[in-house]
């Protein structure tokens, strides 16, 4: 056999669509190449993420060897339809198993749940080092948004997955300290030096200019002097909170200053949806999924940030889209656990706000806050950006990727 190259990437979504569970492996991919890896990547084929008519099977970008296989691709909106689309994906990454003994090292993410088993098979069967990286973890995350049951053939068939995984993983990243803690507490096969904390990111863009993005057509109906603009973009599904803000939408009905503005996609924004429409509240703007100067103008206008979990699910996911957020220098306002990582950096930086999940008047109370006190707004944006800045950005987070693989392939 010929030389095994180094890093191969095993995920579902990779360049060129623009979710983040796409944009991040393929910055990792991206910083590993630079720093002198021989990398490659087998995704999926891309359909609803993505801005070209036809993208090629094989290809070569950035020096990263790109293999996208065709699966059955439903509609994302139901378990059903997920669950046809994770088992057909990992399938077809079955069938090329083969191709995994031509690299050093595997890294493989959690979603689907099910992949990872076959870089698990990989580690046995070539003595493939695996890297999983832990975005969600499952499957109580399913049991907590009451996607599967406890005791169902799912579950069993996932703690099996489980089992399986860990015990054939070299390194687990996780996204914050608090997911590191329940991983050790709740999975016996792994020991604290197998976890490495490695947070989410996102590219620094810079603050941009208010004015020109006023301009972009899609929010110049919004913008009107004195008015707060309160966000929300990304996934509105099952991990995340939306009765909290809407309760809180309700209680600022009088109040004319205040805007909100959402944007993305999930199972909940038809539920947003038809609270807005049935009640009435015109001063909530919803957009479907925004991505490229659209969502850097989203940025711009915008006042302040509402990031969400659903109750229970602080330790085993945490919402990438706070670091746009940071990035803009904006304040964030975080309903979640107090004892995430998030939430820690908002309150010990002064750099926004976070409440627990049901706690829609302090909600109130911190927008109104921010609406009132314009001095206190900018410190915390600024503030925020600060965060980012040291902790956040694509160059920080991505070489920590870069002296992991180092001391795992010991280069």
């Amino acid at each position: 056999m010929k030389k095994r190259k180094d890093i191969l990437f095993l995920c579902q979504y990779f360049y060129p669509e623009y979710v983040s569970s796409a944009t991040l492996p393929f910055d990792t991919a991206s910083a590993l190449s630079k720093a002198g890896f021989t990398v490659g990547a087998i995704s999926g084929y891309p359909k609803e993420y993505n801005q070209f008519d036809e993208v090629p099977l094989k290809e070569t970008h950035e020096n990263i060897e790109i293999k996208r296989l065709k699966y059955i691709q439903l509609k994302r909106t139901n378990f059903i339809g997920r669950l046809i689309n994770y088992f057909s994906f990992t399938f077809s990454v079955a069938l090329r198993f083969w191709d995994l003994r031509k690299y050093k090292a595997i890294i493989v993410y959690s979603n689907p749940p099910v992949l990872p088993l076959i870089a698990a098979l990989a580690n046995k069967f070539f003595n493939t080092k695996v890297i999983f990286v832990s975005y969600d973890v499952y499957p109580e995350m399913a049991y907590i948004t009451n996607t599967i049951l406890e005791n169902s053939i799912i579950s069993k068939m996932m703690k099996i997955v489980n089992k399986s995984i860990f015990k054939h993983v070299n390194k687990v990243v996780a996204l914050s300290n608090e997911m590191k803690v329940y991983l050790l507490k709740h999975r016996s096969s792994l020991y604290e030096h197998q976890i490495e904390v490695i947070p989410n990111w996102y590219e620094d863009k810079g603050v941009s200019n208010k004015v020109e993005s006023s301009k972009n057509p899609l929010f110049r109906s919004i913008i009107k002097d004195g008015n707060l603009i309160v966000s929300y973009f990304g996934n509105i599904g099952i991990c995340q909170d939306l009765d909290t803000i809407a309760d809180a939408i309700r209680e600022l009905k009088g109040d004319n200053r205040i805007q909100f503005v959402f944007a993305g996609h999930g199972n909940k924004m038809k539920t947003l949806k038809n609270i807005v429409e049935s009640e009435n509240l015109n001063y909530v703007s919803i957009f479907d999924f925004l991505h490229g100067q659209d969502f850097q103008d989203a940025l711009n206008i915008s006042d302040c940030f509402i990031v969400s979990l659903a109750d229970g699910l602080t330790g085993l996911a945490v919402p990438s889209k706070t670091y746009s957020y940071m990035m803009a220098s904006k304040p964030v306002i975080a309903i979640m656990g107090l004892e995430s990582d998030i939430a820690r950096d908002l309150t010990y930086n002064n750099a926004g706000y976070a409440f627990e999940v049901g706690d829609s008047n302090k909600l109130v109370s911190a927008i109104k806050e921010l609406q009132d006190d314009k001095g206190k707004r900018d410190l915390m944006g600024k503030n925020c950006r600060n965060v980012f800045l040291g902790k956040y950005t694509k160059e920080i987070c991505t070489q920590q990727y870069v002296n992991m693989m180092k001391k795992i392939l010991e280069v």
